[in-house]
């Protein structure tokens, strides 16, 4: 089937694609341009669907029961409550006291070390805890929003990882190996980073576009090569002069974000940048994009229903080309966050987890661009959190990767969430009945 429709413009109106998607019922398979399948929508694509249109309430109740199951967890790994248990029947109340106990005090000085430490000596110790949750916020939000725009494609791009590690590999190369000016190096190194990240997103893109190759697979193909990718780099003398350690040179200081909060103002050692107000500023455009643009309402109307918005005189190939490097672009932005700003150099590990929890952020967020850079924050202030809360209370810090997969969990499943709150469930809209079709023979008669 052709990409262009016969009778009308190569895009067509808002106004009449709108219309025309809207009514055509969504397809199971199509076919994107005689290349290739493309997988639609009674199965990945309808579950997706279901994912995301929640609101936001479920979404904070999500919240609320995964930290009860994490605190339940947390009661179970303490060691006081263990030994309250031995002797339940007999006195039970001192095992729900040092299970309470435990569970307040790991969460107690979560808060504190993500947002507000009470008991610090300064004002400046008081707020360092907030500034480490945006720090660790930065590549979180710009990642989910790359993940937030292939959901809203219908595409599921598993590849973040793998486009922050390629574009964490340009930014720094540009960063340490090329003189420029102060304000121009930035700029030269951020964009290095958003060209590679792009790039490499664009593999898979176009892979499905002209061969309908399941971005999943791929995306996870290439996650496994960048790992390798950047293992090589850094065993090479461009990247590793000195052959000591996992480790670039350092980023040029003409390369680096400034800090948000100058050293001459304050003296404090924040590593909070202007990789925030980036971060910031992404969100903002996202939300232009998706919301206000002609190409935000082809990804859209691509996203609910591929045969539809063919009809309608889009082209599904193009927009998922789009789509894919728009989201790549993104996550090599998230890689300058790492590189040019808090790491200032490259490691093996300078992606960590990012990748893969800027899924969990982009599905918390409901794929909105706000609602993404807000959970981007909470799981920000969890890492950051997550150490003081080791530290202080004995905590594994594992609990904190088992609450956000709980929060995954019943993000997914929603009338989990509706039963434990008892909460009724959503009344499914009437379906309009469709208009009986023609024959030729009644056409004749």
């Amino acid at each position: 089937m052709s990409d262009q429709p016969h009778a009308s413009s190569s895009h067509g109106s808002d106004a009449g694609s709108e219309q025309a998607v809207a009514a055509a019922p969504p397809a199971a398979v199509g076919t994107e341009g005689g290349h290739g399948p493309t997988r639609r929508d009674d199965d990945g694509g309808s579950v997706l669907h279901q994912i995301l249109s929640g609101s936001a309430l479920m979404s904070a109740l999500a919240i609320v029961l995964a930290l009860l199951l994490g605190g339940l967890l947390i009661a179970f790994a303490d060691e006081d409550t263990r030994a309250a248990s031995s002797y339940f029947f007999a006195r039970p109340t001192d095992t729900l006291a040092a299970a309470w106990d435990a569970m307040w005090q790991a969460y107690v000085a979560l808060f504190r070390g993500s947002v507000l430490d009470w008991q610090a000596d300064s004002v400046v110790g008081m707020v360092k805890p907030l500034t480490e949750s945006m720090v660790f916020s930065v590549p979180l939000i710009l990642a989910g929003l790359g993940i937030a725009v292939g959901f809203r494609a219908g595409l599921f791009n598993i590849g973040a990882q793998g486009q922050i590690i390629v574009g964490a590999i340009v930014a720094a190369w540009l960063g340490f190996a090329v003189d420029l000016p102060p304000v121009v190096h930035l700029l030269v190194a951020v964009l290095g980073g958003v060209v590679g990240g792009a790039v490499y997103a664009g593999i898979p893109g176009v892979l499905k576009a002209r061969f309908g190759a399941n971005e999943v697979i791929v995306t996870i193909m290439l996650n496994y090569i960048a790992v390798y990718l950047i293992s090589y780099m850094l065993k090479q003398p461009s990247f590793n002069p000195g052959r000591t350690g996992q480790r670039s040179p350092a980023v040029q200081p003409e390369a680096l974000y400034p800090a948000l909060v100058p050293d001459a103002l304050v003296e404090n050692d924040f590593r909070l940048h202007w990789g925030f107000v980036v971060a910031i500023l992404a969100t903002v455009f996202v939300w232009w994009l998706l919301e206000r643009s002609t190409t935000g309402f082809q990804i859209r109307a691509v996203g609910a229903n591929p045969a539809a918005a063919r009809t309608a005189g889009m082209s599904v190939g193009r927009i998922t080309i789009i789509t894919m490097v728009i989201a790549g672009a993104l996550a090599g932005l998230a890689a300058g966050g790492q590189v040019l700003g808090t790491e200032r150099s490259l490691t093996a590990g300078v992606a960590a987890s990012f990748g893969f929890d800027a899924i969990t952020v982009a599905l918390l967020g409901r794929s909105r661009p706000w609602g993404t850079f807000f959970a981007g924050l909470l799981f920000g202030a969890l890492k950051a959190g997550g150490f003081l809360m080791q530290s202080l209370t004995q905590t594994p810090i594992d609990i904190i990767l088992v609450v956000q997969s709980l929060i995954v969990l019943l993000i997914a499943a929603p009338p989990l969430v509706r039963s434990v709150f008892r909460l009724p469930a959503p009344t499914p809209r009437p379906r309009r009945p469709r208009p009986a079709r023609t024959t030729p023979k009644e056409v004749a008669a």
